[in-house]
């Protein structure tokens, strides 16, 4: 019994190093890929920054650098979801955090590591397909549900979710792209911001 006491301790503790390992490349990689983009960031300095060998590099993430930095591009859609979700939520009534999510979102595409990693670098690096997948694995089902709610609210037309929400997320994924590659960035968020809530609007007529 000791043993098998001993053996399960064991094994947490190399799972928690392990953990601890992972969160630390990171951790040390996201600030890096966020000032000077994937291309401009070696392995050897993130294991630096890191504090660990390139052997723990590889054995946490096999596919090297690309696997690191699909791991920090979920950590920032993460981070910003969560921001996004909390800040939204305090409009008060569904069309509101719809709108306030909105702008918080576009807002966001001007953060170093979210325009370069999330916008930029996150296409390129991880292909269109993988690059969407996980930002709908973060941001579409948030979008479904305030769509879903304001349907009940009575706020827009009764209607099925899910195509509103897929049509809604490309129009930010699309305006903040535009915003991310503008040579006048804060000019291009003015734009959009007014775009998009002209749409939302337009939504909101309708219902009513």
């Amino acid at each position: 019994m000791a043993r098998k006491k001993t053996t399960a301790a064991k094994r947490r503790t190399q799972a928690e190093r392990s953990e601890a390992t992972s969160a630390a490349l990171v951790t040390a990689a996201r600030p890096l890929f966020g000032k000077r983009g994937y291309a401009g960031v070696g392995t050897e300095e993130i294991v630096r920054a890191a504090g660990v060998t390139r052997g723990a590099l590889y054995h946490q993430f096999p596919g090297g650098k690309r696997d690191l930095f699909e791991a920090v591009y979920e950590a920032v859609e993460a981070d910003l979801t969560a921001r996004v979700v909390a800040d939204a939520g305090r409009a008060g009534d569904p069309l509101g955090e719809m709108r306030a999510g909105a702008s918080l979102f576009l807002e966001a595409s001007l953060e170093p590591d979210v325009q370069r990693i999330v916008l930029l670098d996150g296409p390129a690096v991880l292909g269109w397909e993988r690059w969407r997948e996980i930002a709908a694995e973060y941001g579409l089902g948030v979008i479904t549900a305030v769509i879903t709610a304001a349907i009940e609210a009575g706020q827009i037309p009764s209607q099925a979710p899910e195509p509103l929400a897929h049509l809604l997320m490309g129009a930010l994924d699309e305006a903040a792209m535009f915003v991310a590659r503008a040579e006048d960035q804060r000019g291009a968020l003015a734009e959009m911001t007014e775009a998009l809530s002209r749409m939302l609007d337009g939504l909101e007529a309708r219902g009513r």
